[in-house]
Parts: structure tokens; sequence; C-alpha cells
């Protein structure tokens, strides 16, 4: 996914007062979202786990269908208003009833479109089943578009504790509805509650968290002024989702029901560190660097500090699920999902890749450059159409996942390039951030391989613990070696934004 410091010494810390103000907001929200993301993710686990203990596959397969359509519906008619929003420095709240009438109405619109496609998309991917699963969540279009649109002040003006709040119930209730009717069900009807049930939450806390009371009010200057910017949101936002989604729908169709099941579950797993990542970056920096839009060394530092922190936490998650791979789905998963671990570690790289270049995407956006995203993703999705089909055919969802990572690198590194060209960063600053955690990595999976080789006892959490455990202990000592012989500068940095955060 295409997304969001110069002077070498500047990533060990901030010491530039003029920032203190932006970068103390920026922690404090990041924490926050981290915070959500981590509750979030968690739960989020625990469903999938205890879920994919109760259901099978071809309901995972089934619910992937639906959420696909709904993916594609919203996708292709995203109108990026929200993104306007928050970029605009000024007069926002005039455009608020214009932009919540044109939410409603068009989640009105994308309902009956659904609804009434259904057939149509059942029999495209040869499942009959899906018919009513797809009906059902298309409610889910009427509950987004009646959401209060007065919580983007709540990222707009970096409130993300009122972010933690407004989201946080929906993923419980996710979590119980999903987790309580599959214990009774044990269908695909668990899943598609779950979903509409964290839907209402989130409808229901957007006007419990917010004052704002939105009126049915449309001026046309204002969806023009709106659209200006969104229409390249809304460009990048279908080819990031061709890209993203164009697999599953290729999988389904092409490799069948059970497939889709088994490689969105591999997907799931492989990205996730990375998506949580993705996702703090682009909701706490994108708001950040629109402050500092006017000062470009300031961009870039903050630019670079993303980068560090991003790659210290990013690399190795992805390092530790790529070789523990095998052991957390039998454990975790059970024998059935094993067919998964070859796909979920090919696309631990994509996850990895996607997670670094999800700091340039903010960085475009705050410069005024919301087209280059799009045009990349573009050149991403070429490549992708390119290569899918043949690797498909030939290595299944394997030969998927190899196709996925192959058409991110050139995009991605094309990002990396124009975004150190645009902040005025060294070349080689943005490679050392980069290229010593994935030093360290390195050596944290030849150490975990080892230890896996030579161990021959039963396989249970405590030992795949001990295997955690080791991962942890050799990262960290090769970042303590870097830190102590390189001047690597993670520790000062960690230390300034504690300071900050306590101050």
């Amino acid at each position: 996914m295409i997304m969001p410091i110069g002077e070498k010494e500047v990533p060990r810390g901030i010491r530039e007062s003029p920032t203190k103000g932006i970068t103390r907001s920026v922690v404090r929200g990041g924490l926050w979202v981290f915070g959500l993301r981590v509750l979030n993710r968690t739960l989020s686990l625990v469903r999938t786990v205890v879920l994919a203990r109760l259901l099978l596959p071809k309901d995972f397969g089934l619910l992937g269908i639906a959420l696909l359509s709904i993916s594609t519906l919203e996708t292709f008619s995203q109108t990026g208003f929200q993104t306007a929003l928050i970029q605009k420095k000024e007069g926002v709240e005039s455009y608020l009833d214009t932009a919540w009438t044109v939410s409603f109405i068009r989640g009105l619109f994308l309902f009956l479109i659904l609804f009434s496609s259904a057939p149509i998309v059942a029999n495209f991917f040869n499942s009959p089943d899906a018919i009513l699963v797809i009906r059902v969540l298309a409610l889910s279009f009427v509950l987004s578009g009646f959401r209060n649109v007065g919580i983007v002040f709540f990222q707009k003006e970096l409130e993300f504790r009122k972010t933690f709040f407004y989201e946080f119930p929906s993923t419980v209730a996710n979590l119980f509805v999903s987790i309580g009717l599959a214990l009774i069900l044990k269908s695909v009807w668990a899943l598609v509650w779950g979903t509409l049930a964290a839907g209402f939450i989130s409808l229901w806390m957007s006007y419990m968290l917010h004052p704002y009371r939105p009126k049915i009010r449309v001026e046309k200057q204002q969806v023009e002024g709106l659209f200006a910017f969104g229409r390249w949101v809304l460009a990048s936002s279908i080819l990031v989702f061709l890209n993203s989604q164009g697999d599953d729908i290729f999988v389904g169709k092409i490799l069948g029901i059970t497939a889709l099941g088994y490689y969105q579950m591999a997907y799931l797993l492989s990205n996730l560190p990375a998506t949580e990542i993705t996702h703090i970056i682009s909701r706490v920096s994108f708001p950040a660097y629109s402050k500092l839009q006017d000062d470009i060394a300031k961009m870039g530092r903050a630019y670079l500090r993303v980068v560090k922190i991003t790659s210290f936490i990013s690399i190795p998650l992805g390092g530790i699920v790529f070789i523990l791979a095998p052991e957390f789905t039998k454990i975790f998963l059970g024998e059935k999902w094993i067919a998964i671990v070859p796909a979920l570690q090919v696309l631990v790289i994509w996850g990895v890749l996607r997670s670094i270049g999800a700091t340039t995407g903010p960085v475009l956006y705050a410069y005024g450059k919301p087209d280059l995203p799009a045009k990349l993703q573009l050149i991403q999705l070429i490549i992708l159409a390119t290569l899918i089909y043949p690797m498909s055919q030939r290595m299944g969802i394997e030969g998927t996942s190899i196709s996925v990572v192959l058409a991110a690198i050139l995009p991605n590194f094309v990002a990396f390039h124009k975004v150190i060209q645009v902040t005025k960063c060294r070349r080689n600053d943005f490679l050392r951030e980069v290229l010593l955690p994935l030093s360290a990595t390195a050596v944290a999976v030849l150490l975990v391989m080892v230890i896996k080789s030579s161990q021959t006892s039963v396989l249970t959490i405590t030992v795949f613990s001990l295997l955690v455990l080791s991962f942890i202990l050799g990262y960290v000592a090769l970042i303590w070696i870097f830190e102590r012989f390189l001047n690597y500068g993670i520790w000062p940095v960690v230390k300034d934004l504690t300071q900050t955060v306590m101050t």
C-alpha cells in the first residue's frame, strides 16, 4: 500500500523546540491510536482463533465474498471528503452538513445496489449460499452512511483519545456477538451478525461522543471544493483496493471459496502487524504533516523519525511471524489450517514492505501531491495483473502471494525516492533507519531456526513462548550492539518520546 527525518543527528531525538507542540500531539495521539489498535487487534485475533476452531474455511470464504462486495462498492464510490476535511486549514465547520448529507445518500444508494445485485455476485463466485449473506451485510452501508461526520475532528485535531472511546466498543461487540452466536449456530451467520453489531455500536458512539448534529443540506460549491482534493483520494483508494483485494477476487473466482478462506486467513495473519503500523501512521502523521506543510525541513525531520520507529517495530514483527508461522498455525488454528503456512510466510514480506511504504502517503498528501500515490498504485496494479494468473495457476495461493509481493516492490521504492526528494532527506539516512533493524531481525530469525532444528520436545504453548522469547532477546541484543557501536539512536528517541508524553 502506497502511503505515509535530514540531518544525520536528528533521528536520535527531536531537539528543535519549534516542533515540540506538534511532536507532543503526535506522540500522545500515536499512543492512543497504538493502544486502540493493540486492544482491537488482540480481541480480533482472539475472535479469529476461536472462530477458526468453531467454523470451517468455507464459512470464512462466504463472509469474504460479502465483505469483498462491500469493499468494492465502498471503494469505487468513496468521496475522499474526510481526507479533504482533515487537509483543509480553516472553515471546516461550514462543510459538515454537506459532507454528511452526501454520506447518507451514498449509504442508502449503495445498500440498494448491493441488495439487488447479490445474486449476480454470488453467481460470479459460484456460491448461491452467499446471496442472503450479502443482502444482510448490505445494511452496513446504511449504518456507516448515517454516522456523525463530526468525528472527523477527532483526527483533524489529533484528539485520538476520543477516537479510542469511539472505536473500541464496536470491537468488543463484534467479539462477543460473533463468538456467542458461533457456539450456538456454528455457521457463517455468527460472523454476519457480529459485523453488523459492530456497525450499529459505531453509529451510536459517533453521536454519543461528538455534539455536532448534522442537517440535510447540500451546497454544490462545497461538494466541488471537497471533491477537487478528494478525487485523487478516490483514485488512489480504487487502485489500492484493486491491489489489495484484487487477489481475493481472483482466488475466490479461479481457485474457489475454500481457497479464498485459506488465503484471507494467511493474508490477515501475515499483514496483521503491518496493518496496525500502517493504520497508526496514517491516522496520526497525516494531520500532523498537514500542520507542517509549509515547513519542509521540519517535515523531513519528522519523516525520518517516523521511518525509524516504523522499521524498528514492523520489521521484527514480520520476522517473528515468518519464522514461527508453522508453530502458530498448529497450536492456535489447528491442523485444518496448516495449508496457509507457505502463503503466510511469503505475504509477511509484503506486510513489512507495506508498513514502511505507509510512511510515504501522508507526506505526499500533506505536501499537496495526492496524485502520485494513485499513479504508483496503477503501476502496482498493472504488474499484479500480469503476474497473478500464471503464478496462481502454477502454485495455488502461494503463487498468488508471490505475485502480490513482486508487484509491490517497484512502486514502493519509487515512493521512497520521491518522499526523500520532497522532504530533502539524505538517502543514506533513510537506508540506515531501515537496514539496521532489518539486520537485527535476520540474526534473530537465524537464531530461532537453529533452536528449532535442535529441539526435539513436543510443540506446546510453552515451547512456542520460549521461541518467541528467544527471537526477542536476539533482536534486542543486536539493537543494543548497533546502539553502542553504530550510534543507531533508537533508545534516545524512545526516551525523548517518553519524556514528551510525561510532560
